[in-house]
Protein backbone atom coordinates (compact mmCIF):
# COMPACT_ATOMS: atom_id res chain seq x y z
CA UNK A 1 0.00 0.00 0.00
CA UNK A 2 1.21 3.52 -1.15
CA UNK A 3 -0.36 7.08 -0.60
CA UNK A 4 -1.08 8.18 -4.11
CA UNK A 5 1.20 11.22 -4.00
CA UNK A 6 4.45 9.21 -3.12
CA UNK A 7 3.42 7.10 -5.66
CA UNK A 8 2.77 10.06 -8.22
CA UNK A 9 5.87 11.07 -7.53
CA UNK A 10 8.45 8.19 -7.88
CA UNK A 11 6.68 8.32 -11.44
CA UNK A 12 6.81 12.11 -11.94
CA UNK A 13 7.75 12.07 -15.62
CA UNK A 14 5.02 10.85 -16.75
CA UNK A 15 3.00 13.74 -15.70
CA UNK A 16 5.06 16.28 -17.94
CA UNK A 17 3.79 19.22 -16.03
CA UNK A 18 0.31 18.44 -15.59
CA UNK A 19 -1.93 19.24 -12.20
CA UNK A 20 -2.22 16.28 -10.23
CA UNK A 21 -5.79 17.63 -9.20
CA UNK A 22 -5.86 15.73 -5.83
CA UNK A 23 -7.75 18.71 -4.42
CA UNK A 24 -6.44 17.57 -0.97
CA UNK A 25 -7.60 14.10 -1.20
CA UNK A 26 -4.43 12.05 -0.95
CA UNK A 27 -6.07 8.30 -0.97
CA UNK A 28 -3.79 5.26 0.00
CA UNK A 29 -3.92 3.05 -3.13
CA UNK A 30 -3.61 -0.88 -2.65
CA UNK A 31 -3.46 -1.81 -5.74
CA UNK A 32 -3.23 -0.85 -9.70
CA UNK A 33 -5.55 -1.92 -12.30
CA UNK A 34 -6.07 -1.75 -16.10
CA UNK A 35 -9.32 -3.71 -16.76
CA UNK A 36 -12.54 -1.80 -14.83
CA UNK A 37 -13.89 -5.62 -13.76
CA UNK A 38 -11.15 -6.38 -11.71
CA UNK A 39 -10.80 -3.40 -9.81
CA UNK A 40 -10.86 -3.75 -6.33
CA UNK A 41 -11.70 -1.43 -3.11
CA UNK A 42 -8.93 1.30 -2.74
CA UNK A 43 -7.23 0.39 -6.04
CA UNK A 44 -6.17 2.77 -8.84
CA UNK A 45 -6.93 3.23 -12.31
CA UNK A 46 -5.56 3.57 -15.49
CA UNK A 47 -8.13 4.35 -18.21
CA UNK A 48 -5.75 2.83 -21.44
CA UNK A 49 -6.95 3.13 -24.73
CA UNK A 50 -7.10 -0.38 -26.26
CA UNK A 51 -7.75 -1.86 -29.95
CA UNK A 52 -11.16 -3.23 -29.28
CA UNK A 53 -12.22 -0.64 -26.34
CA UNK A 54 -10.81 2.33 -24.42
CA UNK A 55 -10.59 2.67 -20.75
CA UNK A 56 -12.42 6.00 -20.75
CA UNK A 57 -15.62 4.49 -21.27
CA UNK A 58 -15.32 2.01 -18.08
CA UNK A 59 -14.22 4.77 -15.47
CA UNK A 60 -17.64 5.00 -14.07
CA UNK A 61 -17.50 1.12 -13.66
CA UNK A 62 -14.09 1.27 -11.77
CA UNK A 63 -15.31 3.94 -9.56
CA UNK A 64 -18.49 1.94 -8.70
CA UNK A 65 -16.22 -0.91 -7.71
CA UNK A 66 -14.29 0.96 -5.34
CA UNK A 67 -11.42 2.77 -7.07
CA UNK A 68 -9.79 5.51 -5.35
CA UNK A 69 -8.23 7.19 -7.87
CA UNK A 70 -8.11 7.19 -11.84
CA UNK A 71 -5.26 8.17 -13.90
CA UNK A 72 -6.67 9.20 -17.60
CA UNK A 73 -5.58 11.56 -20.62
CA UNK A 74 -8.77 13.59 -20.31
CA UNK A 75 -10.38 15.12 -17.96
CA UNK A 76 -13.22 13.36 -16.70
CA UNK A 77 -16.37 14.30 -14.19
CA UNK A 78 -16.16 11.62 -11.07
CA UNK A 79 -16.02 11.71 -6.98
CA UNK A 80 -12.20 10.50 -6.72
CA UNK A 81 -9.18 12.21 -7.69
CA UNK A 82 -8.31 12.04 -11.55
CA UNK A 83 -4.65 13.00 -12.68
CA UNK A 84 -4.54 13.31 -16.67
CA UNK A 85 -1.15 12.23 -18.41
CA UNK A 86 -0.14 12.56 -21.93
CA UNK A 87 0.03 8.80 -22.28
CA UNK A 88 -1.68 6.29 -20.03
CA UNK A 89 0.01 3.44 -21.17
CA UNK A 90 3.44 5.03 -20.27
CA UNK A 91 2.21 5.87 -17.25
CA UNK A 92 0.70 2.32 -16.19
CA UNK A 93 4.50 0.83 -17.07
CA UNK A 94 5.66 3.56 -14.78
CA UNK A 95 3.45 3.19 -11.76
CA UNK A 96 3.38 -0.52 -11.62
CA UNK A 97 6.90 -0.75 -11.58
CA UNK A 98 7.18 1.69 -8.54
CA UNK A 99 4.18 0.19 -6.67
CA UNK A 100 5.77 -3.48 -7.05
CA UNK A 101 9.13 -1.87 -5.69
CA UNK A 102 11.32 -1.73 -9.35
CA UNK A 103 11.91 -5.45 -9.18
CA UNK A 104 14.16 -5.24 -12.17
CA UNK A 105 16.45 -3.57 -10.16
CA UNK A 106 17.05 -6.12 -8.06
CA UNK A 107 17.50 -9.00 -10.56
CA UNK A 108 19.59 -8.90 -13.60
CA UNK A 109 17.16 -9.21 -16.77
CA UNK A 110 18.34 -10.52 -20.00
CA UNK A 111 15.86 -9.42 -23.07
CA UNK A 112 15.86 -11.53 -26.18
CA UNK A 113 13.92 -9.98 -29.31
CA UNK A 114 13.94 -10.66 -32.94
CA UNK A 115 11.04 -12.81 -35.28
CA UNK A 116 12.39 -16.38 -34.73
CA UNK A 117 14.98 -17.94 -32.08
CA UNK A 118 13.50 -15.95 -28.67
CA UNK A 119 11.98 -18.71 -27.24
CA UNK A 120 14.39 -21.91 -27.57
CA UNK A 121 17.25 -18.99 -26.67
CA UNK A 122 15.68 -18.44 -24.09
CA UNK A 123 15.43 -21.80 -22.90
CA UNK A 124 18.97 -22.42 -23.77
CA UNK A 125 20.33 -19.80 -21.73
CA UNK A 126 18.41 -20.95 -18.81
CA UNK A 127 20.04 -24.18 -19.02
CA UNK A 128 22.96 -22.44 -18.77
CA UNK A 129 22.44 -20.22 -15.94
CA UNK A 130 21.24 -23.09 -14.05
CA UNK A 131 24.45 -25.06 -14.69
CA UNK A 132 26.43 -22.21 -13.40
CA UNK A 133 24.83 -22.31 -10.07
CA UNK A 134 21.78 -19.59 -10.25
CA UNK A 135 18.07 -19.32 -10.04
CA UNK A 136 16.74 -17.70 -13.50
CA UNK A 137 12.81 -17.19 -14.21
CA UNK A 138 11.73 -16.94 -17.91
CA UNK A 139 9.11 -14.81 -19.39
CA UNK A 140 8.52 -15.98 -22.99
CA UNK A 141 5.85 -17.50 -25.48
CA UNK A 142 5.51 -20.41 -24.20
CA UNK A 143 4.82 -19.67 -20.59
CA UNK A 144 6.45 -17.87 -17.70
CA UNK A 145 8.19 -20.18 -14.79
CA UNK A 146 10.54 -20.38 -12.13
CA UNK A 147 11.91 -22.81 -9.21
CA UNK A 148 9.94 -25.26 -10.69
CA UNK A 149 6.78 -23.66 -11.49
CA UNK A 150 5.31 -23.04 -14.81
CA UNK A 151 2.23 -20.68 -15.43
CA UNK A 152 0.32 -20.35 -18.63
CA UNK A 153 1.14 -16.73 -20.49
CA UNK A 154 -1.56 -15.66 -23.20
CA UNK A 155 1.20 -13.41 -24.97
CA UNK A 156 4.87 -13.27 -25.37
CA UNK A 157 5.78 -9.69 -23.38
CA UNK A 158 2.37 -9.43 -20.80
CA UNK A 159 1.45 -6.09 -20.49
CA UNK A 160 3.54 -3.99 -17.86
CA UNK A 161 1.24 -4.37 -14.65
CA UNK A 162 1.38 -8.21 -15.15
CA UNK A 163 5.26 -8.09 -15.94
CA UNK A 164 5.91 -6.12 -13.42
CA UNK A 165 3.88 -8.51 -10.73
CA UNK A 166 5.53 -11.45 -12.18
CA UNK A 167 8.81 -9.90 -11.67
CA UNK A 168 7.73 -9.01 -8.20
CA UNK A 169 7.12 -12.75 -7.69
CA UNK A 170 10.20 -13.12 -9.46
CA UNK A 171 12.38 -11.89 -7.06
CA UNK A 172 10.42 -12.81 -3.93
CA UNK A 173 11.01 -16.32 -4.94
CA UNK A 174 15.30 -16.00 -5.25
CA UNK A 175 15.15 -15.56 -8.50
CA UNK A 176 18.79 -14.38 -9.91
CA UNK A 177 18.65 -13.42 -12.97
CA UNK A 178 14.97 -13.22 -15.79
CA UNK A 179 15.45 -14.26 -19.24
CA UNK A 180 12.48 -12.12 -21.30
CA UNK A 181 11.26 -12.53 -24.45
CA UNK A 182 10.47 -8.92 -25.72
CA UNK A 183 8.04 -8.79 -28.71
CA UNK A 184 7.82 -5.82 -31.14
CA UNK A 185 4.10 -4.58 -29.38
CA UNK A 186 5.36 -4.76 -26.16
CA UNK A 187 7.98 -2.30 -27.35
CA UNK A 188 5.52 -0.45 -29.67
CA UNK A 189 3.15 -0.05 -26.53
CA UNK A 190 5.76 0.57 -23.23
CA UNK A 191 5.08 -2.74 -21.76
CA UNK A 192 9.05 -3.06 -20.93
CA UNK A 193 9.22 0.61 -20.77
CA UNK A 194 10.29 0.32 -17.12
CA UNK A 195 12.69 -2.68 -16.98
CA UNK A 196 16.31 -2.69 -15.96
CA UNK A 197 17.87 -4.53 -19.22
CA UNK A 198 21.47 -5.69 -18.03
CA UNK A 199 22.17 -7.97 -21.94
CA UNK A 200 20.13 -7.37 -25.15
CA UNK A 201 19.86 -10.09 -27.44
CA UNK A 202 19.19 -9.73 -31.78
CA UNK A 203 18.44 -13.33 -32.57
CA UNK A 204 17.22 -11.71 -36.58
CA UNK A 205 14.39 -10.26 -38.57
CA UNK A 206 11.78 -11.79 -41.08
CA UNK A 207 8.72 -10.61 -42.17
CA UNK A 208 5.91 -11.00 -39.87
CA UNK A 209 3.91 -8.73 -37.77
CA UNK A 210 2.96 -6.55 -40.66
CA UNK A 211 -0.80 -6.20 -40.44
CA UNK A 212 0.96 -3.97 -37.18
CA UNK A 213 4.00 -2.04 -37.96
CA UNK A 214 3.05 -1.50 -41.92
CA UNK A 215 6.70 -2.19 -43.42
CA UNK A 216 10.08 -3.57 -42.64
CA UNK A 217 11.41 -0.79 -41.36
CA UNK A 218 9.01 -0.34 -38.94
CA UNK A 219 9.36 -3.34 -37.82
CA UNK A 220 12.91 -3.04 -37.73
CA UNK A 221 12.77 0.64 -35.63
CA UNK A 222 10.48 -0.83 -33.23
CA UNK A 223 13.22 -3.56 -32.03
CA UNK A 224 16.21 -0.78 -32.56
CA UNK A 225 14.41 0.72 -30.16
CA UNK A 226 14.76 -2.14 -27.21
CA UNK A 227 19.05 -1.26 -27.95
CA UNK A 228 19.12 2.09 -28.12
CA UNK A 229 16.76 3.36 -25.79
CA UNK A 230 15.47 0.66 -23.15
CA UNK A 231 19.12 -1.24 -22.67
CA UNK A 232 20.43 -0.08 -19.59
CA UNK A 233 20.53 -0.14 -15.81
CA UNK A 234 21.12 3.31 -13.82
CA UNK A 235 21.84 4.83 -16.77
CA UNK A 236 24.43 2.80 -17.69
CA UNK A 237 23.87 0.88 -20.98
CA UNK A 238 23.55 -2.74 -21.04
CA UNK A 239 25.37 -5.12 -23.45
CA UNK A 240 23.81 -6.15 -26.69
CA UNK A 241 24.76 -9.57 -28.38
CA UNK A 242 23.90 -9.24 -32.07
CA UNK A 243 23.83 -12.16 -34.77
CA UNK A 244 25.56 -10.91 -37.07
CA UNK A 245 24.89 -13.71 -39.55
CA UNK A 246 21.16 -12.06 -40.21
CA UNK A 247 21.09 -8.97 -42.29
CA UNK A 248 19.28 -6.95 -40.14
CA UNK A 249 21.59 -7.51 -37.41
CA UNK A 250 24.06 -5.76 -39.39
CA UNK A 251 22.07 -3.07 -40.07
CA UNK A 252 21.32 -2.67 -36.39
CA UNK A 253 24.97 -3.20 -35.40
CA UNK A 254 25.72 0.08 -37.32
CA UNK A 255 23.38 1.95 -35.02
CA UNK A 256 25.37 0.37 -31.56
CA UNK A 257 27.91 2.04 -29.18
CA UNK A 258 29.48 0.74 -26.73
CA UNK A 259 29.92 -2.68 -25.36
CA UNK A 260 28.42 -5.07 -28.43
CA UNK A 261 29.11 -9.06 -29.07
CA UNK A 262 28.53 -10.47 -32.60
CA UNK A 263 27.55 -13.72 -32.93
CA UNK A 264 27.48 -15.80 -36.42
CA UNK A 265 30.08 -18.07 -38.66
CA UNK A 266 32.05 -15.10 -40.05
CA UNK A 267 35.52 -15.70 -38.36
CA UNK A 268 35.37 -11.61 -36.96
CA UNK A 269 32.51 -12.42 -35.38
CA UNK A 270 33.23 -12.29 -31.39
CA UNK A 271 31.12 -15.93 -30.84
CA UNK A 272 31.56 -18.07 -33.78
CA UNK A 273 31.84 -21.89 -34.41
CA UNK A 274 33.69 -24.59 -35.96
CA UNK A 275 33.76 -28.34 -37.02
CA UNK A 276 29.80 -28.46 -37.54
CA UNK A 277 28.12 -31.71 -38.07
CA UNK A 278 24.56 -30.99 -38.03
CA UNK A 279 22.02 -34.20 -38.62
CA UNK A 280 18.46 -34.79 -37.95
CA UNK A 281 19.68 -36.52 -34.76
CA UNK A 282 21.45 -33.02 -33.58
CA UNK A 283 23.82 -30.75 -33.61
CA UNK A 284 27.92 -30.78 -32.63
CA UNK A 285 30.62 -28.46 -32.52
CA UNK A 286 33.04 -25.90 -31.19
CA UNK A 287 32.26 -22.27 -30.08
CA UNK A 288 35.42 -20.16 -30.13
CA UNK A 289 35.37 -16.63 -27.87
CA UNK A 290 38.85 -14.90 -28.08
CA UNK A 291 40.61 -18.01 -28.73
CA UNK A 292 38.77 -19.71 -25.85
CA UNK A 293 37.19 -23.17 -27.29
CA UNK A 294 33.80 -25.04 -26.30
CA UNK A 295 33.05 -28.21 -27.72
CA UNK A 296 29.66 -29.04 -27.31
CA UNK A 297 26.94 -31.90 -28.69
CA UNK A 298 23.31 -30.99 -28.67
CA UNK A 299 19.83 -32.52 -29.27
CA UNK A 300 19.27 -29.69 -31.25
CA UNK A 301 19.36 -29.63 -35.27
CA UNK A 302 19.47 -26.91 -37.91
CA UNK A 303 21.37 -23.80 -38.60
CA UNK A 304 19.00 -21.93 -37.10
CA UNK A 305 19.33 -23.90 -33.90
CA UNK A 306 23.11 -23.19 -34.04
CA UNK A 307 22.65 -19.40 -34.15
CA UNK A 308 19.86 -19.84 -31.13
CA UNK A 309 22.87 -21.36 -29.58
CA UNK A 310 25.74 -19.26 -30.36
CA UNK A 311 23.17 -16.25 -28.75
CA UNK A 312 22.90 -18.10 -25.86
CA UNK A 313 26.22 -18.25 -25.66
CA UNK A 314 27.13 -14.89 -26.09
CA UNK A 315 24.73 -13.95 -23.30
CA UNK A 316 26.13 -16.27 -20.93
CA UNK A 317 29.72 -14.36 -21.67
CA UNK A 318 28.04 -10.84 -21.42
CA UNK A 319 26.88 -12.33 -18.18
CA UNK A 320 29.88 -13.99 -17.19
CA UNK A 321 29.62 -17.46 -16.99
CA UNK A 322 31.94 -19.91 -17.04
CA UNK A 323 32.73 -22.22 -20.18
CA UNK A 324 31.92 -25.58 -18.17
CA UNK A 325 28.25 -23.95 -17.64
CA UNK A 326 27.76 -23.03 -21.08
CA UNK A 327 28.51 -26.33 -22.68
CA UNK A 328 26.86 -28.29 -19.73
CA UNK A 329 23.95 -25.87 -20.70
CA UNK A 330 23.70 -26.55 -24.44
CA UNK A 331 24.06 -30.16 -23.35
CA UNK A 332 21.28 -30.52 -21.25
CA UNK A 333 18.66 -28.90 -23.27
CA UNK A 334 17.00 -32.33 -24.61
CA UNK A 335 14.35 -30.18 -26.55
CA UNK A 336 12.12 -27.01 -26.81
CA UNK A 337 8.35 -26.99 -26.88
CA UNK A 338 6.62 -27.15 -30.10
CA UNK A 339 10.57 -25.75 -31.67
CA UNK A 340 11.10 -29.46 -33.98
CA UNK A 341 9.64 -31.05 -31.54
CA UNK A 342 9.45 -34.78 -31.83
CA UNK A 343 6.12 -36.81 -31.54
CA UNK A 344 6.73 -40.57 -30.96
CA UNK A 345 5.95 -43.34 -31.58
CA UNK A 346 6.50 -42.60 -35.20
CA UNK A 347 6.50 -45.98 -36.85
CA UNK A 348 9.84 -45.15 -38.71
CA UNK A 349 8.57 -41.86 -39.94
CA UNK A 350 9.99 -38.88 -38.22
CA UNK A 351 7.10 -36.82 -37.47
CA UNK A 352 8.11 -33.18 -35.87
CA UNK A 353 5.72 -29.98 -34.66
CA UNK A 354 7.23 -26.69 -35.23
CA UNK A 355 6.18 -22.97 -34.17
CA UNK A 356 7.38 -22.01 -37.95
CA UNK A 357 4.50 -19.33 -38.70
CA UNK A 358 6.91 -17.09 -40.60
CA UNK A 359 8.44 -17.15 -44.12
CA UNK A 360 11.78 -17.64 -42.31
CA UNK A 361 11.03 -19.70 -40.11
CA UNK A 362 9.15 -22.44 -42.49
CA UNK A 363 12.12 -22.33 -45.24
CA UNK A 364 14.51 -22.75 -42.62
CA UNK A 365 12.91 -25.38 -40.77
CA UNK A 366 11.98 -27.15 -43.98
CA UNK A 367 15.14 -26.80 -45.33
CA UNK A 368 16.37 -28.15 -42.00
CA UNK A 369 14.32 -31.52 -42.82
CA UNK A 370 14.70 -31.57 -46.57
CA UNK A 371 18.28 -31.67 -46.33
CA UNK A 372 18.35 -34.90 -43.86
CA UNK A 373 15.70 -36.96 -44.89
CA UNK A 374 15.95 -40.24 -46.84
CA UNK A 375 12.65 -40.17 -47.73
CA UNK A 376 10.10 -37.38 -48.25
CA UNK A 377 9.04 -34.32 -46.38
CA UNK A 378 4.79 -33.94 -45.90
CA UNK A 379 4.48 -31.05 -44.79
CA UNK A 380 1.28 -29.65 -42.92
CA UNK A 381 0.67 -25.76 -42.95
CA UNK A 382 -1.78 -22.73 -43.18
CA UNK A 383 -1.78 -19.06 -41.58
CA UNK A 384 -3.74 -17.55 -38.87
CA UNK A 385 -6.48 -15.37 -39.62
CA UNK A 386 -6.85 -11.48 -38.94
CA UNK A 387 -2.21 -11.43 -39.09
CA UNK A 388 -0.39 -10.05 -41.66
CA UNK A 389 -2.13 -11.37 -44.88
CA UNK A 390 0.90 -10.43 -47.02
CA UNK A 391 3.27 -13.30 -45.64
CA UNK A 392 0.46 -15.93 -46.69
CA UNK A 393 1.29 -16.45 -50.16
CA UNK A 394 4.80 -16.07 -49.19
CA UNK A 395 4.00 -19.52 -47.00
CA UNK A 396 1.91 -21.48 -49.70
CA UNK A 397 5.22 -20.93 -52.30
CA UNK A 398 7.96 -22.33 -49.56
CA UNK A 399 5.52 -25.29 -48.34
CA UNK A 400 5.30 -26.21 -51.89
CA UNK A 401 8.60 -25.91 -53.27
CA UNK A 402 10.80 -27.41 -50.51
CA UNK A 403 8.08 -30.67 -49.13
CA UNK A 404 7.21 -33.47 -51.48
CA UNK A 405 3.76 -32.84 -50.55
CA UNK A 406 2.14 -30.18 -48.75
CA UNK A 407 -1.11 -30.11 -47.03
CA UNK A 408 -2.50 -26.46 -46.79
CA UNK A 409 -4.78 -26.14 -43.96
CA UNK A 410 -6.39 -23.94 -40.84
CA UNK A 411 -3.86 -22.80 -38.09
CA UNK A 412 -5.76 -20.28 -35.72
CA UNK A 413 -8.47 -19.11 -38.09
CA UNK A 414 -9.78 -16.51 -35.29
CA UNK A 415 -12.71 -14.37 -37.34
CA UNK A 416 -11.80 -15.09 -40.73
CA UNK A 417 -12.93 -17.95 -43.03
CA UNK A 418 -10.32 -20.49 -43.05
CA UNK A 419 -10.98 -21.25 -46.84
CA UNK A 420 -10.65 -17.51 -47.60
CA UNK A 421 -6.99 -17.76 -45.41
CA UNK A 422 -6.42 -20.50 -47.99
CA UNK A 423 -7.06 -19.16 -51.22
CA UNK A 424 -4.76 -16.36 -50.20
CA UNK A 425 -1.88 -19.05 -49.33
CA UNK A 426 -2.86 -21.02 -52.87
CA UNK A 427 -1.93 -17.15 -54.50
CA UNK A 428 1.53 -17.90 -53.61
CA UNK A 429 1.70 -20.67 -55.94
CA UNK A 430 2.98 -20.85 -59.55
CA UNK A 431 0.57 -21.42 -62.15
CA UNK A 432 1.63 -24.26 -63.81
CA UNK A 433 4.22 -27.38 -63.18
CA UNK A 434 2.38 -28.13 -59.17
CA UNK A 435 -0.13 -30.94 -59.03
CA UNK A 436 -3.15 -30.30 -56.91
CA UNK A 437 -3.90 -34.19 -55.26
CA UNK A 438 -7.23 -35.12 -54.01
CA UNK A 439 -8.00 -36.36 -50.12
CA UNK A 440 -8.66 -39.54 -52.38
CA UNK A 441 -5.64 -40.03 -54.64
CA UNK A 442 -2.78 -39.22 -51.39
CA UNK A 443 -4.66 -41.60 -49.27
CA UNK A 444 -4.19 -44.08 -52.67
CA UNK A 445 -1.03 -43.45 -53.81
CA UNK A 446 0.75 -40.31 -54.49
CA UNK A 447 4.52 -39.79 -56.56
CA UNK A 448 4.66 -36.84 -57.77
CA UNK A 449 5.13 -33.12 -56.05
CA UNK A 450 2.09 -31.66 -55.14
CA UNK A 451 -0.48 -30.06 -52.53
CA UNK A 452 -3.49 -31.01 -51.36
CA UNK A 453 -6.27 -28.90 -49.56
CA UNK A 454 -8.02 -29.97 -46.22
CA UNK A 455 -9.19 -27.05 -43.72
CA UNK A 456 -9.90 -29.29 -41.36
CA UNK A 457 -6.61 -29.43 -39.24
CA UNK A 458 -7.27 -32.73 -37.37
CA UNK A 459 -8.29 -34.30 -40.90
CA UNK A 460 -4.84 -32.50 -42.60
CA UNK A 461 -2.93 -34.73 -39.82
CA UNK A 462 -5.11 -37.73 -40.80
CA UNK A 463 -4.28 -37.01 -44.80
CA UNK A 464 -0.36 -36.36 -43.82
CA UNK A 465 0.17 -39.76 -42.21
CA UNK A 466 -2.14 -41.82 -44.60
CA UNK A 467 -0.24 -40.26 -47.46
CA UNK A 468 3.58 -40.86 -45.25
CA UNK A 469 5.58 -44.61 -45.37
CA UNK A 470 8.70 -45.36 -43.23
CA UNK A 471 11.81 -42.96 -43.79
CA UNK A 472 8.99 -40.28 -44.62
CA UNK A 473 9.23 -37.03 -42.36
CA UNK A 474 6.49 -35.50 -41.41
CA UNK A 475 6.22 -31.89 -40.23
CA UNK A 476 3.40 -29.58 -38.54
CA UNK A 477 3.98 -26.10 -38.78
CA UNK A 478 2.56 -23.24 -37.57
CA UNK A 479 0.96 -23.88 -34.00
CA UNK A 480 3.83 -25.80 -32.04
CA UNK A 481 3.37 -25.58 -28.47
CA UNK A 482 -0.24 -24.38 -28.32
CA UNK A 483 -2.55 -26.81 -27.19
CA UNK A 484 -5.97 -25.09 -28.66
CA UNK A 485 -7.07 -23.48 -32.43
CA UNK A 486 -8.74 -20.52 -32.12
CA UNK A 487 -12.09 -20.37 -34.18
CA UNK A 488 -14.71 -17.55 -35.15
CA UNK A 489 -16.77 -18.36 -32.11
CA UNK A 490 -14.72 -20.27 -29.70
CA UNK A 491 -11.56 -21.30 -28.66
CA UNK A 492 -10.96 -25.81 -28.66
CA UNK A 493 -8.69 -27.75 -27.41
CA UNK A 494 -6.25 -28.72 -30.33
CA UNK A 495 -2.58 -30.08 -29.43
CA UNK A 496 -0.64 -30.76 -32.69
CA UNK A 497 1.37 -33.46 -30.39
CA UNK A 498 -1.47 -34.72 -29.17
CA UNK A 499 -3.68 -35.24 -32.20
CA UNK A 500 -0.74 -36.00 -34.22
CA UNK A 501 0.32 -38.81 -31.22
CA UNK A 502 -3.94 -39.92 -31.44
CA UNK A 503 -3.63 -40.61 -35.11
CA UNK A 504 -0.58 -42.20 -35.57
CA UNK A 505 -1.64 -44.65 -32.58
CA UNK A 506 -4.13 -45.80 -35.97
CA UNK A 507 -1.33 -45.90 -38.09
CA UNK A 508 -2.75 -49.60 -39.22
CA UNK A 509 -5.13 -47.81 -41.26
CA UNK A 510 -2.60 -46.36 -43.26
CA UNK A 511 -0.41 -48.19 -45.80
CA UNK A 512 3.20 -48.79 -44.63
Amino acid sequence: MVKLSTLMESCDSILNGREMGLGGCDPVITSIHASSREVESGGLFVAVPGFAADGHDYISHAVSRGAAAVIAQKKVETSVPVIVVEDTRRALSALAASFYGNPSQKMTIVGITGTNGKTTTTWILESMLRAAGHEPGVIGTVNWRFKGEEFDNPVTTPESLDLQKMLFQMHNAGVTHCIMEVSSHALDLFRVEHCAFDVGVFTNLTQDHLDYHGTMESYFKCKRRFFTHLLFRNGNPGIAVVNGDDPWGRKLLKSLEGCVLVTGRDRSADITVGNVKDEISGLSGVLEKNGNKISFVSDLAGGFNLENIMSAAGAAHALGLSSEAVKAGIEKIAGVPGRLERVTPAHGRHVFVDYAHTPDALESVLKTLVERCAGRVIAVAGCGGDRDRAKRPLMGEIAVRLASLAVITSDNPRSEDPRVIIQDILTGLPEQGVREYSAQEIESDWREKGFVVEPDRRRAFVLAVKASRPGDIILAAGKGHETYQILKDETIDFDDRQVLKEILEGLEECHV
